[in-house]
């Protein structure tokens, strides 16, 4: 998938996109036509850069019932002639989970969608797997025939049908068709377990790959042989390292850190990092200048592994360095420093944020890092990384270092965090809002009574608004 264009901050397409609280207060009271359109363009393309971790599907299902939005353009979507043509999961993933969260809170359209997308449509394990949760036995028994349609009944249909039900997310379906009595089902079903099973057993028992032989060359001949193929072998090379190499091995291994292959280089680096040698701080700045920028990753990344106060103590003096590895000190700063690099992690997030954006992956850390030493002053860049960044994740970690820095936040974003699309977003908001504002009044009672919301969430809800809610 190409990267989501996200709209300005500004706009309501822009709030809704970044799954931000004002997005849903800012649709409500905008016209219902411009809100569902809004609604709309964010489902069908799917705003997030990794949709893996960040949550919009439940953001987007309350808005759609809030709007008392029809589910025509998802249908659409779902029965373009691309759904065959392009048949990544990103494409439609995000539109069947808002339609299993619509199901769940009882819209029938939208459980009839997913059934009718589960028997015809490319991406038809994901909606499988919504019905699972949502479905009765009647509806995913009547998908039983023309889910296994899919598959025909020759060898590589029987092993691709095997590789489904071995790999199926939720097992709920392929349970109850087992079931079957029917011979083209049930019968199916049950070989193609036992055939799943079987071939899990042998992985286990066969492992494939290549292995180093038990000797410190040996290792290092094989962590290069897997750069060349392109496997990055770094971090298994050092564990096998800490099996087999001894004492008498270390000159050898200091030799192959400092001018070594680079294979053989990554996988030393790594293991002395691991083993905390005294020399393995110097060897590591001087990869990270190499002109490799294989050794100079691994270098960074070694040091980054490493747990130790000398790590810290030399994080301070590489924190000014303006490439990778100074990014990784003033990341190493802000998990494991101490009030006394308050100044230096305070520096490297403005830094960050002025040179590489709101985006910028080092923010993570640094965000956390201004959170925990309590850095005040950081305050005004927090609000800025929370209302820019495109990532609700970055988003959340900026509203907890809020809280934890900023006077102002239970009157001011707290309150639309708990609108957020991110339920440990919401769960932040939920324990600091002003119950005072007769809106976080509302929405409390509203989450502590949604049987979609976050177990999290909600006791961070109850433990505001006590048992009887009664409290507000």
């Amino acid at each position: 998938m190409f990267d989501p264009v996200i709209a300005p901050s500004g706009t309501l397409l822009g709030l809704l996109q970044r799954g931000r609280g004002d997005g849903t207060l800012h649709a409500l009271a905008a016209p219902r036509a411009e809100a569902l359109a809004a609604l709309n363009h964010c489902v069908l393309n799917d705003p997030r850069h990794d949709w893996q971790v960040e949550n919009r599907s439940l953001y987007y299902a309350r808005l759609y019932l809030d709007l008392h939005g029809s589910l025509e353009e998802i249908e659409r979507h779902l029965n373009d002639i691309d759904d065959h043509l392009d048949t990544d999961e990103a494409r439609t993933g995000l539109a069947l989970a808002v339609l299993g969260h619509l199901a769940s809170y009882g819209r029938g359209d939208a459980l009839a969608l997913l059934r009718r997308y589960a028997a015809s449509g490319a991406n038809w394990a994901w909606a499988l797997d919504e019905l699972a949760l949502r479905d009765n036995d009647a509806g995913l028994r009547a998908l039983a025939a023309p889910i296994l349609a899919r598959f025909p009944a020759t060898p590589e249909g029987d092993a691709e049908l095997a590789s489904a039900v071995r790999d199926a997310f939720e097992p709920r379906p392929w349970r109850l068709w087992a079931e079957d009595p029917r011979e083209t089902i049930g019968a199916r079903i049950r070989a193609a377990r036992e055939a799943g099973s079987f071939d899990r057993w042998q992985r286990q028992m066969r492992p494939s790959g290549p292995r180093p032989g038990w000797s410190v060359e040996a290792v290092f001949e094989w962590a290069q042989q897997g750069l060349e193929r392109g496997s990055v072998l770094h971090v298994p090379a050092a564990r096998c390292l800490s099996a087999v190499a001894g004492p008498e091995d270390r000159p050898a291994i200091l030799e192959a850190a400092l001018s070594g292959p680079e294979g053989a280089r990554c996988a030393a680096l790594h293991y002395l990092a691991e083993s905390r040698d005294p020399v393995v701080l110097d060897l590591i700045e001087a990869a990270a200048s190499t002109a490799s920028s294989t050794v100079a990753e691994a270098a960074v990344a070694a040091f980054e592994r490493m747990c130790g106060e000398e790590a810290v103590d030399r994080a301070r003096g590489w924190v000014h360095r303006p490439d990778a590895l100074g990014a990784s000190a003033a990341g190493v700063l802000a998990c494991r420093g101490g009030a006394s690099d308050a100044a230096l992690v305070l520096g490297a997030l403005r830094e960050t944020v002025r040179a590489d954006g709101p985006d910028a992956p080092l923010l993570c850390s640094l965000v956390d890092g201004a959170g925990r030493l309590g850095i005040a002053c950081a305050a005004p860049v927090l609000r800025h990384v929370y209302r820019e960044t495109a990532s609700s994740q970055l988003r959340g970690r900026a509203a907890r270092a809020l809280a934890a820095t900023d006077a102002s936040f239970a009157t001011g974003f707290a309150v639309e965090c708990l609108w957020d699309c991110e339920e440990t977003t919401r769960e932040v908001a939920a324990l600091h809002a002003e119950t005072g504002d007769v809106r976080v009044a509302e929405r409390l009672r509203r989450l502590a009574a949604d049987p979609a919301e976050e177990a999290e969430v909600q006791t961070a809800v109850r433990s505001r608004i006590g048992p009887d809610m009664t409290a507000m």
